[in-house]
């Protein structure tokens, strides 16, 4: 039977069943991250961004695809997180101009559709790369528009865009050096392929049950009760070890692949290990869960494997108290400029606050903030213009595109590490426009060599570097560089990979896994072979990073 249109209940249960299916893998996109380090984590952001989504679809009654295609993009495009979620919620921006107005979708208009999705989603990309997420959509969508051209049956056209999906993913590696190199697929693309995936199982009806919606009661009350008593606990907005407070709850009824026998205090004593002031609590068919830890995906994908899931949240606990301890500024009058940046680490956030900047919003590595959060942090600052430092690689993407709906002029300085981010806040004027600061302070990224150590997660092998988990890795400007089991090693040949005969100073940031004795060890042995150079030690308390070093 030929399907000839797609109408809101289909796109209702594409959206759902997408979801689904990306949240159910998120954890297998993660592993496949190129570096051996801790990520940004694509499958838990693209997951947090199309969660963003499909939330804000299912609290639209419309009849309309044209007004549900339009919130999903809104909803994606306030919780994209990372350049994987940036990109998908560009992607979906460009479904929704091309699908407004509309009340239902035939073959063609899908195809013009997810055409003009990519269309956007390559202008929102400078430097568009072929081997990534960019690619899964190209070729899927000309599949699409390629179907439509001979059928009008919407399921066909569906099934042409996933398998041309499913092509160009296998392809990636043969695009980009990096990916054939470790032996994986791009993992964006990958994020992509479950979305296209579970649209066309919704489209055909082979949707999961709608979610179990159960009297929450008692529960909610006990997780109210555990997550205020922990929060309440915290001193300061540094003090949070673990920033996510993550709720899900678990239709343990439902009938899902590869289901996994519930056992409660399993369960608990598996999560136990994934973050703190956890409660657990079930009955016979449903599961909650709260929990305080960094990274939500994994509780996503662990709940998954015994039922449905239902209901999910997630709050950044670190914004929110900032919000409450702050909450005096909402009264104070505007200022004409704002700095923001994005930093994690008591001693990290001192710094910058002392070269002047206003608000710092909580993330980096393993934290990327989404569009909402620093579209917050703009409208909090009080400031008639901002200047936002991202200060990690896989937040730019979601910074540009805060500053794109601001209601006040917004500059980036696209800065991708810590070290950039001080630098650059040294040609910082007030009295100067927003264009020339912005100019100025990325110019400035040019005299500065960052460095970053950390431990690999696995074993691999990059540029030739053969890598063991629980190595030290030497990061310079983004590339490995040095790899060994000992950390002062390590960083001491780092280091010495950044000098050159125009080096002066060099600032060594250690963090919550260092200590000062440590970084005292680095620079007596560089100190030893080069006699004019000067140091800056500073307690950075960053999480993940060992070490974070500047040579200027």
């Amino acid at each position: 039977m030929v399907l000839k249109e797609i109408d809101s209940k289909k796109f209702r249960d594409m959206v759902r069943v997408a979801t689904h299916r990306l949240g159910r893998n998120a954890e297998f996109i993660n592993s496949l991250n190129v570096f051996p380090v801790p990520d940004g984590d694509t499958g838990t952001n693209m997951n947090l961004t199309i969660e963003s989504g499909a939330k804000a679809v299912s609290e639209n009654t419309s009849s309309s695809v044209g007004d549900l295609t339009e919130s999903l993009a809104k909803g994606m495009l306030m919780g994209a997180r990372g350049n994987s979620g940036v990109i998908s919620s560009q992607l979906f921006r460009g479904i929704y101009k091309a699908t407004q107005g509309m009340q239902t979708l035939n073959a063609q208009e899908l195809a013009n559709a997810f055409s003009n999705g990519v269309a956007t989603a390559y202008k929102a990309v400078m430097k568009p790369v072929e081997g990534t997420i960019l690619t899964v959509a190209r070729v899927a969508a000309q599949d699409g528009v390629n179907k439509a051209n001979e059928t009008d049956d919407v399921e066909e056209v569906m099934k042409a865009i996933v398998e041309g999906a499913k092509r160009a993913l296998k392809t990636t590696p043969d695009l980009l050096p990096v990916l054939k190199q470790v032996g994986v697929v791009d993992s964006g693309g990958q994020g992509l392929l479950f979305i296209y995936e579970g649209f066309l199982e919704g489209l055909l009806g082979e949707s999961f049950a709608d979610r179990y919606q159960p009297d929450e009661g008692e529960m909610d009350e006990m997780i109210n009760a555990m997550h205020h008593q922990s929060v309440q606990s915290q001193l300061s907005t540094q003090d949070i070890d673990h920033g996510y407070c993550t709720e899900i709850m678990v239709d343990l009824t439902a009938d899902i692949p590869n289901k996994k026998a519930f056992n409660l205090e399993e369960f608990r004593s598996y999560l136990s290990k994934l973050g703190d002031s956890l409660l657990a609590v079930s009955d016979d068919e449903v599961a909650k869960v709260h929990i305080h830890t960094e990274h939500p995906g994994e509780i996503f994908t662990y709940g998954s494997q015994f039922g449905q899931l239902g209901k999910i949240k997630i709050d950044n606990m670190r914004i929110q108290h900032e919000t409450i301890v702050n909450s005096n500024e909402e009264n104070q009058e505007s200022v004409d400029f704002a700095v923001i940046a994005v930093a994690s680490g008591n001693g990290i956030r001192k710094l910058f606050e002392s070269e002047g900047v206003n608000r710092i919003i909580s993330g980096g590595q393993t934290m990327n903030p989404s569009t909402q959060d620093i579209i917050d942090a703009i409208k909090k600052s009080g400031a008639k213009q901002a200047i936002v430092l991202p200060n990690n690689g896989n937040i730019v993407m979601a910074a540009k595109q805060a500053a794109e709906v601001s209601d006040i002029p917004v500059g980036i300085v696209p800065t991708k590490t810590i070290s950039q981010g001080l630098t650059a806040m040294l040609s910082f004027d007030q009295d100067a426009s927003l264009e020339d600061n912005v100019e100025s302070m990325t110019m400035a990224l040019e005299t500065v060599v960052s460095g970053e150590v950390t431990q690999a997660n696995r074993d691999t092998c990059i540029n030739g570097i053969d890598i063991h988990k629980d190595d030290y890795l030497g990061i310079i400007d983004g590339d490995i560089q040095v790899a060994t089991f000992d950390l002062i090693n390590s960083t001491v040949n780092m280091i010495e990979k950044m000098l050159d005969e125009d080096s002066e100073i060099i600032t060594v940031m250690y963090g919550r896994d260092s200590n000062k004795e440590q970084a005292d060890q680095i620079i007596a042995a560089l100190e030893a072979k080069h006699g004019d150079l000067e140091f800056e030690v500073h307690d950075g308390g960053q999480p993940v990073y060992n070490f974070l070093i500047s040579v200027e």
